[in-house]
Protein backbone atom coordinates (compact mmCIF):
# COMPACT_ATOMS: atom_id res chain seq x y z
CA UNK A 1 0.00 0.00 0.00
CA UNK A 2 1.26 3.26 -0.90
CA UNK A 3 1.93 6.28 1.86
CA UNK A 4 2.03 9.43 0.22
CA UNK A 5 1.79 11.32 3.45
CA UNK A 6 5.28 12.74 3.00
CA UNK A 7 5.43 13.29 -0.40
CA UNK A 8 4.85 17.00 -0.66
CA UNK A 9 4.38 17.13 -4.54
CA UNK A 10 1.95 13.91 -4.81
CA UNK A 11 -0.29 15.59 -2.04
CA UNK A 12 -0.38 19.18 -3.94
CA UNK A 13 -1.55 17.58 -7.03
CA UNK A 14 -4.01 15.40 -5.46
CA UNK A 15 -5.46 18.45 -3.73
CA UNK A 16 -4.81 20.51 -6.68
CA UNK A 17 -6.91 18.16 -9.06
CA UNK A 18 -9.28 18.52 -6.14
CA UNK A 19 -10.02 22.08 -6.63
CA UNK A 20 -9.58 21.57 -10.80
CA UNK A 21 -12.63 19.09 -10.38
CA UNK A 22 -14.46 21.45 -7.98
CA UNK A 23 -14.12 24.32 -10.35
CA UNK A 24 -14.77 21.80 -13.77
CA UNK A 25 -18.45 21.62 -11.92
CA UNK A 26 -19.05 24.75 -11.42
CA UNK A 27 -18.63 25.30 -15.14
CA UNK A 28 -20.29 22.10 -16.03
CA UNK A 29 -23.15 23.88 -14.39
CA UNK A 30 -22.98 27.15 -16.71
CA UNK A 31 -23.02 24.33 -19.65
CA UNK A 32 -19.35 25.08 -20.66
CA UNK A 33 -18.54 21.64 -21.31
CA UNK A 34 -15.76 22.46 -23.93
CA UNK A 35 -13.63 23.82 -21.35
CA UNK A 36 -14.74 22.10 -18.42
CA UNK A 37 -13.34 19.40 -20.41
CA UNK A 38 -10.11 20.66 -21.40
CA UNK A 39 -9.29 21.96 -17.85
CA UNK A 40 -10.13 19.03 -16.22
CA UNK A 41 -7.83 16.60 -18.34
CA UNK A 42 -5.16 18.73 -17.80
CA UNK A 43 -5.49 19.69 -14.36
CA UNK A 44 -5.97 16.11 -13.17
CA UNK A 45 -3.44 14.72 -15.20
CA UNK A 46 -0.80 16.43 -13.15
CA UNK A 47 -1.50 14.68 -10.40
CA UNK A 48 -1.81 11.56 -12.24
CA UNK A 49 1.82 11.71 -13.67
CA UNK A 50 3.51 12.75 -10.27
CA UNK A 51 1.65 9.86 -8.61
CA UNK A 52 3.21 7.34 -11.67
CA UNK A 53 6.52 8.74 -11.20
CA UNK A 54 6.60 7.07 -8.00
CA UNK A 55 6.61 3.49 -9.02
CA UNK A 56 8.79 4.47 -12.12
CA UNK A 57 10.97 1.56 -13.61
CA UNK A 58 14.21 4.11 -13.59
CA UNK A 59 15.65 7.54 -13.17
CA UNK A 60 15.15 8.05 -16.94
CA UNK A 61 11.58 7.69 -16.59
CA UNK A 62 11.09 9.87 -13.29
CA UNK A 63 12.04 12.48 -15.14
CA UNK A 64 9.82 11.64 -18.13
CA UNK A 65 7.05 11.23 -16.09
CA UNK A 66 7.51 14.39 -14.42
CA UNK A 67 8.19 16.42 -17.68
CA UNK A 68 4.40 14.90 -18.57
CA UNK A 69 3.58 16.66 -15.47
CA UNK A 70 5.19 20.18 -16.17
CA UNK A 71 3.65 19.62 -19.97
CA UNK A 72 0.30 19.42 -18.30
CA UNK A 73 0.64 22.00 -15.89
CA UNK A 74 1.27 24.72 -18.27
CA UNK A 75 -1.83 24.01 -19.91
CA UNK A 76 -3.73 23.96 -17.08
CA UNK A 77 -2.28 27.30 -16.66
CA UNK A 78 -3.17 27.97 -20.02
CA UNK A 79 -7.14 27.12 -19.88
CA UNK A 80 -7.19 29.19 -16.29
CA UNK A 81 -5.61 32.04 -17.57
CA UNK A 82 -8.31 31.97 -20.51
CA UNK A 83 -10.96 31.32 -17.96
CA UNK A 84 -9.92 34.53 -16.38
CA UNK A 85 -9.54 36.53 -19.83
CA UNK A 86 -13.23 35.71 -20.87
CA UNK A 87 -16.13 37.72 -20.10
CA UNK A 88 -18.15 34.35 -20.58
CA UNK A 89 -16.53 32.35 -17.65
CA UNK A 90 -16.32 32.81 -14.14
CA UNK A 91 -13.23 33.89 -12.70
CA UNK A 92 -11.37 30.88 -11.68
CA UNK A 93 -10.46 31.08 -7.82
CA UNK A 94 -7.27 32.48 -6.93
CA UNK A 95 -6.13 29.76 -5.09
CA UNK A 96 -6.07 27.70 -8.18
CA UNK A 97 -2.84 30.23 -9.50
CA UNK A 98 -1.23 30.38 -6.59
CA UNK A 99 -1.09 26.30 -5.78
CA UNK A 100 -0.18 25.86 -10.11
CA UNK A 101 2.49 28.32 -9.47
CA UNK A 102 3.87 26.26 -6.59
CA UNK A 103 3.49 23.00 -8.25
CA UNK A 104 4.71 24.39 -11.36
CA UNK A 105 8.29 25.41 -9.34
CA UNK A 106 8.04 21.76 -7.14
CA UNK A 107 8.28 19.98 -10.34
CA UNK A 108 11.40 22.19 -12.14
CA UNK A 109 13.41 21.48 -9.31
CA UNK A 110 12.53 17.61 -9.08
CA UNK A 111 12.88 17.48 -12.88
CA UNK A 112 16.74 19.78 -12.33
CA UNK A 113 17.71 17.69 -9.17
CA UNK A 114 17.00 14.20 -11.30
CA UNK A 115 19.12 15.23 -13.87
CA UNK A 116 21.63 16.52 -12.35
CA UNK A 117 22.03 13.18 -9.70
CA UNK A 118 21.49 11.20 -12.92
CA UNK A 119 24.05 12.61 -14.86
CA UNK A 120 26.53 12.83 -11.37
CA UNK A 121 26.63 8.91 -10.78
Amino acid sequence: MRNDKDNIIVKKTFDFALDIIDYSEKLRSLKKFEMTSQLFRSGTSIGANSWEAQNAESSADFIHKFKIAAKEADETNYWIELCKASKYYPDPPAALFSELKSIILIISKIIGTSKRNKFSN
